[in-house]
């Protein structure tokens, strides 16, 4: 069993645990405690909805038997709200409730009562998980607002940066000098920040993907 490594604790990940069993609960949350991930609990799934930030970092533990609400239900809430990854539990296990909760985008399922090492084994993967999708989205949007700094000649030149052509080459089919192509291309790699033309070409790479 591997505790979460520093880099997220420094994101500080919540784990949010929605079950109506106050027991339950507070024994997963002390689990939790274990291996340094923090946690939040909710008795009232709609409590939890109602109060769930979208920049939230972390992970939901979510009972599917709820009094008011299924927990099939509030995955299919929580998908409309926000990207946080969900593992799901249950005392009652079958093959229906497995498919439809998978269907409705659970990370995993998981039948109780649940072995500590399997639990915590599929939150800390939830955990990573959406840290590492927090930072491609960091990454991608952070290129866009350089991209953005562009005049409409200097996305021209960097597209033809990018496909490898010279500046003699970029000069003549704008019918623009080669101390201007220069000059334009000066301008690409500082705005954008990129040190070298590898680092341009994935930062371009980066808004395609």
């Amino acid at each position: 069993m591997t505790t979460p490594d520093a880099h997220t604790h420094a994101l500080s990940p919540q784990v949010y645990l929605v079950d109506d069993d106050d027991a339950v609960r507070d024994g997963l949350a002390l689990l939790l405690r274990s291996v340094g991930l923090r946690s939040t609990g909710f008795g009232d799934p709609l409590a939890f909805l109602a109060q769930l930030s979208p920049s939230a970092i972390g992970c939901v533990v979510l009972d599917i038997r709820m009094p008011g609400i299924s927990g099939l239900d509030v995955l299919s809430r929580l998908a409309e709200q926000s990207d946080l990854p969900v593992v799901m539990l249950t005392g009652h296990a079958n093959v229906d409730l497995c498919r439809r909760a998978f269907k409705g985008g659970a990370m995993e399922f998981l039948q109780k009562p649940v072995d500590d090492d399997v639990f915590l084994d599929a939150v800390q993967a939830a955990v990573r998980t959406h840290i590492a999708s927090r930072e491609r989205l960091a990454v991608t949007q952070a290129a866009a607002e350089r991209l953005a700094r562009l005049s409409g000649r200097e996305h021209e030149v960097l597209e033809r940066i990018v496909q490898g052509m010279s500046n003699k080459e970029i000069a003549r089919e704008f019918d623009l000098s080669p101390r201007t192509v220069e000059t334009y291309r000066a301008n690409v790699f500082a705005k954008l920040e990129a040190d070298s033309l590898a680092q341009l070409i994935r930062q371009y790479a980066t808004l395609l993907d």
